[in-house]
């Protein structure tokens, strides 16, 4: 009975748990919601319609292409000074860019020869593997040619013998 009873209080226990901790979680978000709610009827009247005559601005791909990134302000496009400061700003970005590219580009060069020095030096050791084998091949080649006449040559004189046993009257086994 009483593992029942323990068992009913930790599941209120956890009920009132997971009630709280919704609460916690939603109430703030809720509280807001009706607030601004309630001051979303007062905010209309007290507030003027906006009239806003703007210029467009320049977008950034038709100035610069290739850098959209940069962030360029057109709080003093009139002033000469400003104006030649940041041309001077672009082509040093692009200076930059361009040491940056040839920079990757000499690395690419210097790794890629690397490589190539590293496979010809390896396809030069397996030619020389091949040349070894080629020539071992050969040299067996060579040794079997030799065996092979020596046999056909040793059957040839066993056979005469044999003959000659048999005329003299050896019967064989």
């Amino acid at each position: 009975m009483t593992r029942r009873r323990s068992a009913t209080c930790l599941r209120c226990c956890l009920v009132v748990f997971a009630v709280v901790s919704a609460l916690a979680v939603c109430g703030p978000a809720l509280y807001w919601r009706f607030k601004k709610g309630v001051k979303l009827g007062d905010a209309k009247s007290s507030c003027p319609t906006c009239n806003c005559d703007c210029p467009v601005p320049l977008s950034l791909l038709k100035i610069a292409p290739g850098l959209a990134n940069l962030s360029v302000s057109d709080c003093e496009s009139n002033d000469p000074d400003v104006k030649q400061e940041m041309e001077k700003q672009f082509v040093d970005l692009l200076t930059e860019e361009l040491k940056l590219q040839e920079a990757v580009a000499a690395e690419h060069t210097r790794h890629m020869n690397i490589t190539f020095a590293e496979a010809k030096r390896v396809a030069i050791q397996y030619q020389r593997e091949a040349e070894k084998c080629n020539a071992a091949t050969e040299t067996c080649e060579e040794a079997r040619e030799h065996a092979e006449a020596l046999l056909i040559k040793e059957r040839k004189v066993t056979s005469l013998w044999e003959r000659r046993a048999r005329q003299v009257g050896w019967e064989g086994e």
